[in-house]
Parts: C-alpha cells; sequence; structure tokens
C-alpha cells in the first residue's frame, strides 16, 4: 500500500467465502480513496478513526470531512451494527482547520466560502442521518466542531484526561455541529452559553456531569474498558440496536437539520464578510506567532 493512502484491517477471516470476498472487493475500493483516516472492519462494527495526515492536531479540512462521511456512507449498508468513532495519538480532534480554510477564502471568498459551508453542512447530516449506534471514544481534547458533533452520536466514553472546548467567538466564527440546539437540551442555557459565547473549557468529569459524555474512564485502562463494552454492544442484535436508537432519535432529526441550516448560513455570512475574514486571518497569526 502507497504511504499516502489509509491503512484498511479486515477481521472478517472467519466470515463465509461469499462475505469475505464483498469484504475484500469493498475494502480494496477504500483503500484508493481515503488518505485522512484509518477504517478498520471489525466482526460486528466498524471502527472509523481520525488520523490526518494533511492536517494538525486531527483537525478538519473538507478532505477529511468527505473521508470520513463516505465511511460512514458504507457503514450504513453493510454489516456493521454500528460504528466506532476515536483518533490516533492523543488529540480526539482540534474542529475546523481554519489554516486550511484561510488559505481558500483568500481568493474567490465567495466561491470557497459555498463549499466550505456546504461540506460542513453535508458531514452534519450525516452523523444525523446514520440509522446505526455512533459511539465515540475520546481520547483526548475535543475543540470546536470536534466537540459539538458529539451528542449526535450515541454513547461518548472519554479518557479522563480528555477535555471539551467550543471557543468559536475566539476563532470569528459561530457555531456549528447542531451545537445551538444540542448543548441546551443537554447541559441547560447557562452552561451552553458559556461553551459556545464564553469558550468554557470543561474537563471529563465535567463534561460527564454536563450529559456530554456518557463515562469517564481512567488513562492507564482506557483502551480496555472501551473494548470491554464494545464486546458487550457487539453481542446485541442488529435489529434491535438500530431500533432502539430510532426510539431515542424519534421526531429529532428533522429540528437537527434545521438547526444545521441555520448555523451553516451564519458560517456563510460571517466568511463572506470582510470583518469575518479578518478577525479569523488574527486569530491564525495569533496561532503560529504562539510556537
Amino acid at each position: 500500500m502507497r504511504g499516502k493512502e489509509r491503512k484498511v484491517i479486515d477481521d472478517a477471516r472467519d466470515q463465509p467465502l461469499d462475505k469475505r470476498v464483498r469484504f475484500s472487493v469493498r475494502l480494496l475500493e477504500s483503500a484508493s480513496t481515503y488518505k485522512d483516516i484509518v477504517v478498520r472492519k471489525k466482526d460486528g462494527f466498524t471502527q472509523i478513526l481520525l488520523s490526518t495526515r494533511s492536517t494538525y492536531n486531527n483537525t478538519l479540512n473538507r478532505e477529511v470531512m468527505n473521508e470520513v462521511k463516505s465511511a460512514l456512507e458504507i457503514a450504513a449498508v453493510d454489516d456493521s451494527k454500528f460504528v466506532l468513532l476515536s483518533a490516533v495519538g492523543s488529540v480526539f480532534c482540534c474542529g475546523l482547520d481554519f489554516d486550511n480554510i484561510v488559505k481558500h477564502l483568500k481568493y474567490n471568498r465567495k466561491r470557497a466560502t459555498v463549499k466550505l459551508v456546504d461540506t460542513i453542512k453535508n458531514f452534519v447530516n450525516s452523523f444525523i442521518e446514520f440509522k446505526k449506534p455512533i459511539i465515540v471514544s475520546v481520547n483526548g481534547p475535543a475543540i470546536g466542531l470536534g466537540a459539538s458533533i458529539l451528542p449526535l452520536c450515541d454513547v461518548v466514553w472519554a479518557n479522563e484526561k480528555a477535555w471539551f472546548q467550543t471557543p468559536y467567538t475566539r476563532f470569528g466564527q459561530s457555531p456549528d455541529g447542531c451545537s445551538t440546539i444540542t448543548f441546551p437540551k443537554i447541559m441547560g442555557r447557562a452552561a451552553a452559553n458559556e461553551m459556545l459565547i464564553n469558550g468554557w473549557k470543561m474537563n471529563a468529569q465535567e463534561a460527564c456531569d454536563k450529559g456530554l459524555v456518557s463515562q469517564v474512564f481512567w488513562s492507564e485502562t482506557f483502551t480496555q474498558e472501551v473494548m470491554v463494552r464494545i464486546q458487550e454492544i457487539t453481542s446485541c442484535n442488529s435489529f434491535v440496536l438500530e431500533n432502539s436508537k430510532a426510539l431515542v432519535r424519534y421526531n429529532m432529526n428533522v429540528e437537527l437539520k434545521q438547526a444545521n441550516v441555520r448555523e451553516c448560513e451564519v458560517l456563510k455570512k460571517i466568511w463572506a464578510s470582510a470583518q469575518g475574514m479578518e478577525y479569523m486571518l488574527k486569530y491564525v497569526q495569533n496561532k503560529m506567532d504562539s510556537f
């Protein structure tokens, strides 16, 4: 496999020959498509790992978001009972790649803004529309969109050293990932405003207390704790899992999609404006100066 291509690992060796052939075809197709994520086909589930090579600290540019969306689309129609979303390294996801965004917006701002916002909208919709459970293993910091997508998932387990922050106003950006709907519902309006407006940096236990995280595990045993619970879920019936999620999410998708559209429209206005561009450039420059 070429160095820039993602790794795909097939753990379905014990399956019947016809299924193994289908897996092989799918994996060969995927191997030539994805470069910024790692996808492991496990017995009963698909693991998607953020392992970005084109960005820093697992940030999200258009390519990464499109790859995650594509991986979810494949897992939605194969025999996976659920998806485990995690990350390689000590960082879960640092949100949008503002260096990349500024680079694109410098030239044809209007056209680039439309493309970027459409990518974010489709990325977020792929989580909203996914009918199987999404389990998230947060190994480290989750910032911006990396934190705001968590309520769109179904179970979130966090390493005790993980922390969560959505400092949108410091980025020169408005909230995304349906957080304007999900955060107030999960943690109450006051805490949501602290997160979305004031950029409150929430530790793992605080995130658990506020309902953003399901459980927190010790760093030393984090992976083992996650995999024990993953095996338990794997033993469940796929029909039961999918329908249980449907009951919990009943009537929520329309509201989430409407919030996603509203948030993306505001992003489009900010990024298309001279003032928004100036503020984002200042943020990127300050970030560079701090290194």
